[in-house]
């Protein structure tokens, strides 16, 4: 049974390794990124619910009276 050649293999790795940082700098200098995004702001309007101005309670069935 032969013996497997892994003479190749150091320069194979190095290579996938330059090819995959040169892919992942090529694809970071074509992202932009916005200068300040804070500049503006979203106008939000609350919406008034009807629970909000009602008093509501919820009762556990731990807390109600036993039922005989």
């Amino acid at each position: 049974m032969p013996q497997l050649d892994t003479s190749t293999w150091f320069t194979t790795i190095l290579s996938m390794f330059l090819t995959l940082f040169i892919i992942f700098q090529l694809k970071i200098s074509k992202h932009t990124c916005h200068p300040n995004p804070e500049t503006t702001l979203p106008m939000t309007q609350k919406q008034p619910t009807p629970w909000e101005t009602k008093w509501t309670k919820i009762y556990s069935p731990l807390s109600l009276p036993l039922q005989s």
